[in-house]
């Protein structure tokens, strides 16, 4: 987890521009800079603990966590549960599967670009490259090609010929749109048998004459029933991270 937030941490400076900014010492002294370099090296400083609070960020938008939160709140929709499972729970279920998944990808990028960077092995530079590169590989590869055409049509980019020559700042919002797309095809496919037992129980109520009471508080208990049967959350977890390139 701490080389996921590492490697998000670079990631992050080099789509805010920090790509040409040399890591500094930290000074906590507060006595006023005596050279133009040492006000530098203060606002560095500043910009790097700027960029640290901004990785919760990061990880909302270039991770699998749009994909699994936007799910989890379908699929309490569907039950018609309410707040159960609590929101809290979803969103810390939807992060723990999110790290699950980008493990491999934040190792990667750490052993590529910050661990040869911290041994003094490759340059600042390519450190950001480096660590870059998985990241941006993942996105590309979970982006669908008209969303990536979108944003290149936009800024009115021709069509890079690696997946290095796509701009961060064109694949993060081509990379969102296409979760949330894919979110909503799942969340779509989640709705359709649950609304079936809906529609059951309202057609039985109906022909039963019985108009006053509510379909819900029938059928809630026998969708609850059919996800325990068919074990959801393991169907349900396990097709999510297998619909993972």
């Amino acid at each position: 987890m701490i080389r996921i937030i590492l490697a998000l941490t670079l990631l992050s400076m080099a789509v805010f521009g920090a790509d040409s900014i040399a890591v500094p010492t930290v000074n906590l002294s507060l006595s006023a800079p005596d050279t133009p370099q040492q006000l530098v090296s203060s606002l560095n400083v500043l910009v790097i603990l700027t960029l640290l609070v901004l990785v919760p960020s990061m990880v909302l938008v270039m991770t699998t966590f749009t994909r699994f939160v936007i799910v989890f709140g379908f699929l309490r929709q569907a039950l018609g549960t309410q707040q159960v499972p609590p929101t809290q729970l979803l969103v810390m279920l939807a992060m723990i599967l999110t790290f699950f998944v980008m493990e491999p990808i934040g190792t990667k990028a750490y052993n590529q670009g910050i661990k040869p960077y911290v041994a003094q092995e490759i340059g600042y530079e390519e450190a950001f490259t480096k660590t870059l590169l998985p990241f941006k590989n993942f996105m590309i590869r979970n982006t669908r090609e008209k969303d990536l055409a979108l944003f290149l049509r936009i800024r009115k980019i021709q069509n890079p010929k690696t997946i290095a020559d796509v701009p961060l700042s064109i694949a993060i919002p081509a990379f969102i749109i296409s979760e949330m797309k894919t979110a909503f095809e799942i969340g779509f496919l989640l709705f359709l048998p649950f609304l079936v037992i809906d529609m059951v129980v309202a057609s039985i109520l109906m022909s039963m004459g019985m108009m006053m009471l509510p379909p819900v508080m029938i059928s809630l208990p026998f969708k609850i029933l059919v996800f325990v049967l068919i074990d959801g959350w393991n169907l349900l977890i396990g097709n999510l991270i297998a619909s993972i390139k």
